[in-house]
């Protein structure tokens, strides 16, 4: 299947995502399927799909995005998707979270707060794409440890829950620690941004596990 990606911009970083992709197709099957089985609720089924289909957003702009030249007409524009779909992603895995653990009222407040910084993190994404790289990279960050904000709340989580949420933060920061810095470049074919791919992968990872896990099954 790679030599499908071989001649364009980004290879790996187009490949790498494009898996994300499917992986987001699966996640949103196994979910419908153990929530269904496990007789969850909708709301908790359709929480948890509103995750894997930022999963899908994220990474099926992020793998369209990379195959692009430079010089394509379109590059600006999906650049500015890609980016954008990163809010997507870190308020699409707080859905189920804040809608199982947090109570009534207050996971649907926490909720729609983060949306609604994802979707002015997408404005200024829109009107400012070459905002300075450590600037946006902290916002992503910032939204990503908005757990710390309602602590009291979110620490109510089984442990085991807590953990892979901790480990799936953990790998998004690394990632953006390196995409921030620019470093290391391992070769010629895996740069940092190639690293920074497979961290965010591995994020997503965890937290799909995390909500299947602790919520579903």
């Amino acid at each position: 299947m790679f030599r499908w990606f071989k001649d364009v911009q980004d290879p790996i970083s187009s490949y790498t995502h494009f898996l994300g992709a499917c992986f987001g197709v699966i996640a949103t099957a196994v979910f419908i399927g153990a929530g269904i089985a496990n007789q969850r609720s909708l709301k908790t089924i359709l929480a948890c799909c509103v995750f894997s289909a930022s999963m899908i957003a994220l990474y099926s702009a992020s793998s369209y995005y990379h195959t692009l030249s430079w010089d394509h007409p379109h590059h600006t524009l999906f650049r500015k998707l890609d980016h954008s779909m990163i809010y997507v992603l870190i308020a699409g895995t707080y859905t189920p979270l804040c809608l199982t653990y947090l109570p009534g009222q207050e996971g649907i407040t926490f909720a729609v707060v983060i949306w609604a910084i994802a979707l002015a993190g997408i404005i200024a994404k829109i009107c400012w794409l070459n905002a300075p790289r450590i600037l946006y990279t902290l916002l992503y960050l910032a939204m990503g440890w908005a757990v710390l904000f309602d602590w009291s709340g979110f620490s109510k989580m089984p442990s085991g829950c807590l953990m892979l949420i901790a480990l799936g933060g953990v790998a998004y920061t690394i990632g953006a620690v390196i995409y921030m810095i620019k470093k290391p470049d391992l070769s010629k074919a895996w740069g940092f941004h190639e690293l920074f791919h497979l961290f965010i992968l591995l994020g997503s990872f965890f937290h799909f596990i995390a909500v299947l896990v602790f919520i579903l099954l």
